[in-house]
């Protein structure tokens, strides 16, 4: 099973490595493996017991003027042996000038696939909240581009598609978040003051490898495209020990390396912490990127508390 699954996901990487050739638009996260009900509205846990809650806040390229800012939350439940569901929101900011809030609804359907393993689609629906603010913005072309000469503020409707194969100790994900390609600025004149909130696909990927009874090694991945940039390709690698502290390290191709950290607090929440270090020329005019992640377990009333770790 283990080598399948290794064999379809390089096909599956190779496969949009040769046709699209794309990368990022929306926000980034090197937590990925903990915030999948973000980006795969196909998400399932297969645990009646618990609400699954999560915070993420992200600081990226930290000391560059405008470096973007990412806050994000979502909540996720069974809503029965085969309905999971949940909700999501993620605002992404750059600087003071452009704010971008997405705010979703998420269901799945989740299907046996042998004794095992499930497979699970999901669809999400909502909206996104797109705003620019260029009161005070300062210019460095004595003649300002048209784009930026108005503030906007306006609404679409999004939806969002995926599928989740998975068992106790591996995953593998597709996803579409956003299958709309909104305009966030408009044409005027013939000239192009706009921009396109282009279709994002999202490939993941994780395995856990019971190492012994106290260790735990957790390799990761996540592929994402968009049209008209650079694939991205995110791998991972977490250490699990005890079943409370875990620590690892990642790579994003052609663009960072990164450190993780977290361990449980109490049984019902864990904290998490990773810094990205730049590796492209971005590092000479930032000191890198910072995220923190909070996760909640909350035990459904009549339920008690199941304590066994969340493995992503």
């Amino acid at each position: 099973m283990t080598k399948k699954l290794i064999t379809y996901s390089i096909k599956i990487i190779l496969l949009f490595v040769g046709v699209l050739g794309y990368s990022q638009q929306d926000a980034q996260y090197t937590h990925y493996m903990y915030n999948m009900s973000v980006i795969n509205p196909g998400y399932a846990t297969d645990d009646l017991d618990l609400i699954n809650l999560g915070l993420l806040h992200r600081a990226q390229w930290v000391g560059s003027v405008g470096g973007p800012t990412t806050s994000s939350f979502f909540a996720h439940t069974s809503l029965g042996n085969k309905i999971e569901g949940g909700i999501s929101a993620v605002h992404d900011q750059i600087g003071d000038v452009v704010k971008e809030t997405n705010l979703f609804a998420d269901f799945a359907y989740a299907i046996p696939f042998s004794e095992n393993t499930k497979l699970s689609f999901g669809v999400k629906a909502g909206a996104t909240f797109f705003s620019t603010n260029f009161n005070g913005f300062v210019y460095s072309d004595d003649l300002p581009d048209p784009a930026f000469a108005n503030n906007l503020s306006k609404t679409y409707p999004n939806i969002g598609v995926g599928a989740f194969y998975f068992g106790k100790q591996f995953y593998l994900g597709f996803s579409a978040p956003n299958l709309l390609e909104s305009e966030h600025l408009d044409n005027d004149s013939g000239i192009v003051t706009s921009r396109k909130e282009e279709t994002h696909l999202f490939f993941t990927a994780g395995y856990v490898y019971n190492i012994n009874e106290k260790i735990k090694l957790k390799p990761a991945m996540m592929t994402k495209a968009v049209s008209g940039s650079p694939l991205s390709l995110d791998l991972t690698t977490n250490v699990l020990i005890n079943d409370v502290f875990e620590i690892g390290v990642g790579y994003r191709f052609d663009d960072s390396i990164s450190g993780l950290v977290n361990f449980r607090v109490i049984d019902s929440l864990r904290i998490g912490y990773a810094y990205d270090y730049t590796l492209s020329n971005l590092g000479n005019f930032n000191t890198g990127s910072h995220e923190i992640i909070l996760l909640f377990d909350i035990g459904k009333p009549g339920n008690g508390y199941d304590k066994s770790p969340r493995f992503f």
